[in-house]
């Protein structure tokens, strides 16, 4: 498929960062929530090289808040969510599973609890927004929901502890995985949170201040130099590997979580009142059809603009994959696929038309091994 330029507008938004991502030679592009955000920079192969080695700072200020303040914050927040956050606590971050009436996703982000009656949910790519104003609203909630001025900065790598506490002190070290808290630099504070969309290390700074984050992230880049700084983004490849899952690509609203392996965030069992919960507990009475399983296929590349159909020797349907890449770590395309249930025992053999030419693939578990 032929790659056209995105062309700008108002309704795409660029970032405080754009200019120098631009500057560091930023390759391609994609909408997300609305705004740019990266996808490659030197290559995606050449990318995922560097990624597992070093360190990088990411432009990721398209990873949107959507702010919801009030006496009944938290009510509307855990009614949006399968996951049980009545022991949630303030400084902890919450992956938690968005639900709609039908018991199917509607996102899958990051919440973190600011205060009793603040939250950040940190969204991936869908009007979040909307659907908070729509629960609120139906429901005569008294709270406020706003998308905050919040433009995050992520490092990534393996090296991304020693470049920042070059920035934060040592103490940033120390900070457990899924846990946020203040740091100082240049007299400024920054909410930075240990967390990001890669399985190598990381953490994510949201800033609330555009010229101290253009400041910030010149500051990455020269205390950096020794541990072979570059700019990146989310890695296609690495992600994958990592079975890192995203939301328009591997799943969206015509999934349920227990098709997707969330089940470990769906609390049927408790008190807790959140949408869609009859639906999910007849779903889970009468079991899936289908799940997100991993595949691996014999060829050593792939491009994945839209769902793939899987095929048996006998032409019947095992499933589509949805993302795929080649992994240098496995030699072969891997990718994440929906498999249906006579299908989904990992080594169930299929064929998949790439390109015109038909390769053998295999079923497997997830995380890849």
């Amino acid at each position: 498929m032929k790659n056209f330029p995105i062309i700008r507008s108002r309704r795409l938004r660029s970032t405080p960062y754009t200019d120098r991502i631009e500057a560091h030679g930023v390759s391609g592009y994609t909408v997300y929530n609305h705004m740019l955000l990266p996808v490659s920079f030197k290559s995606v192969e050449a990318d995922y090289e560097h990624l597992k080695k070093f360190v990088q700072v990411w432009d990721v200020a398209a990873e949107r808040q959507v702010q919801i303040t009030g006496k009944d914050s938290a009510e509307l927040v855990q009614l949006m969510t399968c996951r049980d956050l009545s022991n949630s606590k303030v400084g902890k971050c919450y992956y938690a599973p968005l639900i709609d009436d039908q018991g199917n996703l509607v996102n899958d982000p990051i919440i973190n609890k600011l205060a009793d009656d603040k939250w950040w949910l940190s969204i991936a790519d869908s009007d979040v927004i909307f659907f908070a104003k729509g629960l609120a609203a139906g429901y005569k909630f008294d709270v406020e929901i706003t998308e905050p001025n919040v433009n995050i900065l992520a490092v990534q790598g393996p090296l991304s502890d020693n470049l920042m506490a070059r920035i934060f002190g040592e103490e940033i070290r120390q900070l457990k995985f899924f846990n946020f808290k203040y740091y100082e630099f240049k007299k400024r504070k920054y909410f930075v949170a240990r967390s990001g969309w890669s399985k190598q290390s990381g953490f994510e700074i949201y800033v609330e201040d555009d010229l101290a984050g253009q400041d910030l992230y010149d500051q990455l880049f020269e205390n950096g130099k020794e541990f072979n700084v570059r700019a990146g983004c989310p890695n296609l490849i690495e992600r994958i590997e990592s079975a890192l899952l995203s939301y328009g690509n591997d799943f969206d609203n015509r999934d349920n979580p227990f098709e997707v392996n969330f089940d470990k965030f769906v609390s049927l069992d408790s008190n807790i009142n959140f949408l869609g919960k009859d639906k999910l507990k007849q779903i889970k009475q009468d079991g899936i059809k289908r799940k997100l399983m991993g595949v691996r296929i014999d060829h050593n590349q792939i491009n994945i603009h839209s769902e793939k159909t899987l095929f048996d020797e006998n032409d019947n349907v095992v499933g589509q994959v949805r993302s795929a890449a080649y992994s240098p770590k496995f030699k072969k395309v891997i990718g994440i696929a929906m498999i249906n249930k006579p299908y989904w025992d990992a080594k169930h053999q299929f064929k998949i038309d790439i390109e015109g030419k038909i390769f053998p693939g295999t079923v497997c578990d997830l995380p890849f091994i």
